[in-house]
């Protein structure tokens, strides 16, 4: 009689008749055969091929003028009939700018109306030079500035601008136009 108490059992007795009492119920195997799994396929992006034609046709649809605008570089645009003296003198503030307007705060679709009516005005009223002050998109966050891609867009888009250039840093630097005028 086996007493289980006793401290000169042997250890290795116990654990033999714990796994004998584990596989208790189990049943050998019959086949020889082990099925390998199937090799999953690598695996593939559903939408890649359309993910990249739209990637393609974004880039080919953006101006690269508005890349520049976007990357804080200073706007500059004149048509074929302006001489690049002009556009320098432009650039210099040797024009007098003889209105304004400050696009802050509004949204796009605000600011283009705004802006599409004063240069109407200017140049019922004779204008020759105004400036437009967009703002540099400091509070854009990191899609850049908005209003200054937009204001570029739609400067080089209206027949009656024959050129527009950054301000100098003393009337808004990239953050503003002065913008030269077709009379009519």
């Amino acid at each position: 009689m086996t007493d289980e108490n006793n401290d000169d059992a042997n250890p290795e007795d116990d654990e033999a008749l714990l796994f004998r009492r584990a596989v208790e119920g189990a049943r050998p195997v019959r086949t020889d055969l082990v099925e390998i799994p199937k090799r999953r396929p690598p695996p593939r992006a559903r939408f890649r091929r359309e993910d990249e034609q739209a990637v393609l046709k974004e880039s080919l649809d953006t101006d690269i003028h508005d890349l520049e605008a976007s990357a804080g570089e200073r706007l500059r645009f004149r048509r074929p009939e302006v001489g690049e003296r002009s556009l320098r003198k432009l650039a210099r503030g040797r024009y007098s700018v003889q209105a304004e307007i400050d696009l802050h705060g509004l949204n796009s679709a605000q600011a283009e109306a705004e802006l599409s009516d004063f240069i109407q005005t200017s140049i019922q009223q004779g204008l020759r030079c105004v400036r437009v002050i967009h703002g540099k998109g400091l509070g854009s966050g990191l899609g850049g500035p908005v209003l200054k891609v937009r204001v570029n867009r739609w400067l080089r888009r209206w027949r009656e601008i024959l050129a527009f250039v950054s301000a100098r840093q003393v009337d808004g630097g990239s953050g503003a136009v002065y913008v030269l005028l077709r009379r009519d």
